[in-house]
């Protein structure tokens, strides 16, 4: 299928700018551009009830959060979200405005994570912050009110990576429960050697193959980590006894083919999955909903998805 024509017009809108690909950059040259495209793509934030910024303790340190609440009374359902930008270049404000669409979608306090990026912080920074902040929710979520029994992950790209591996750690240490994983668009596999969509893929609609490189490179102290369930998550033995899973992908996109990948493992694994390719769409669609319509859609089918999670607890 060709693509989205409102896709095509991001593009071309992209090319216009004649921005340098982040990954020639200096990290923090490439931090502020990211930061610049993306707030000319967000559009006007929805309003929720409540917002809230703090900090939770973490395994080196106290780590940054933004608390979304909806309308409404609670204890709320809770999603921990982790922002994508491939490790390196994403933070809560790049992702505020996805963030307060999945909050109303899915009637849920939004609990977004930012975690310690690299080059600073190479794995597993990450995902020790994104586990802490998800094991502090369960054990104070009286305090945001919210439920801990109805708690789920979530991320895209790099924070749907990071959302898989807390449900790993989760599962490997013993908790916290988990009620969902929404894994939109997620990194599940290195580069090397690659699959099929990283090549037909490999540049062009916004995310390129160099660029995961680039992100990869960084966020790894060396490519024998790469084999850890904890950085590519289909290279667990297992993944038995995971909580379901909504799995979303776009079809001009190099990591296409890892998130359809992880979508069968799990049914293979017997874990209920439901995976929606959508046909058009390129990597970041989702955040980029205030200009393309599928964008929206899959907001609302993920809090859609969100919501019959939660209410089956």
């Amino acid at each position: 299928m060709p693509l989205d024509p409102q896709v095509q017009d991001v593009l071309d809108a992209m090319i216009a700018l004649g921005a340098p690909p982040l990954n020639t950059l200096p990290v923090a040259d490439a931090r502020a551009a990211f930061i610049a495209l993306g707030a000319a793509r967000r559009g006007e934030p929805e309003p929720v009830s409540k917002i809230e910024d703090r900090t939770v303790p973490g395994p080196e340190g106290a780590i940054p959060v933004r608390i979304y609440t909806p309308e409404g009374h609670g204890p709320f359902p809770v999603l921990v979200f982790f922002h994508g930008g491939g490790w390196v270049i994403g933070n809560i404000d790049t992702h505020d405005a996805t963030c307060r669409a999945l909050t109303n979608a899915a009637g849920c306090i939004t609990v977004s994570v930012d975690y310690r990026l690299a080059p600073e912080h190479k794995f597993p920074a990450a995902t020790e912050d994104c586990y802490a902040v998800t094991a502090w929710v369960a054990k104070n979520a009286a305090a945001i009110n919210g439920d801990a029994a109805r708690i789920a992950v979530g991320g895209d790209s790099a924070g749907g990576n990071l959302a898989a591996v807390v449900a790993l750690m989760a599962r490997d240490r013993g908790g916290p429960e988990l009620v969902y994983q929404l894994l939109i668009y997620p990194v599940t596999d290195y580069y090397k050697p690659g699959t099929p969509s990283y090549q037909e893929n490999a540049e062009g609609y916004f995310l390129t193959r160099e660029g995961m490189v680039w992100f990869w490179d960084l966020y790894l102290s060396s490519e024998d980590e790469a084999l850890h369930p904890y950085v590519s998550p289909l290279q667990a033995e297992s993944l038995s006894g995971l909580p379901p899973a909504m799995v979303i992908t776009a079809e001009f996109d190099p990591l296409q083919d890892e998130g359809e990948m992880y979508a069968n493992r799990l049914k293979d694994a017997g874990v209920s999955v439901t995976y929606i390719p959508y046909q058009g769409m390129i990597h970041g669609f989702v955040g980029m909903a205030a200009v393309i319509d599928q964008g929206k859609v899959a907001i609302a089918k993920a809090g859609a998805a969100l919501r019959s999670a939660f209410s089956k607890e």
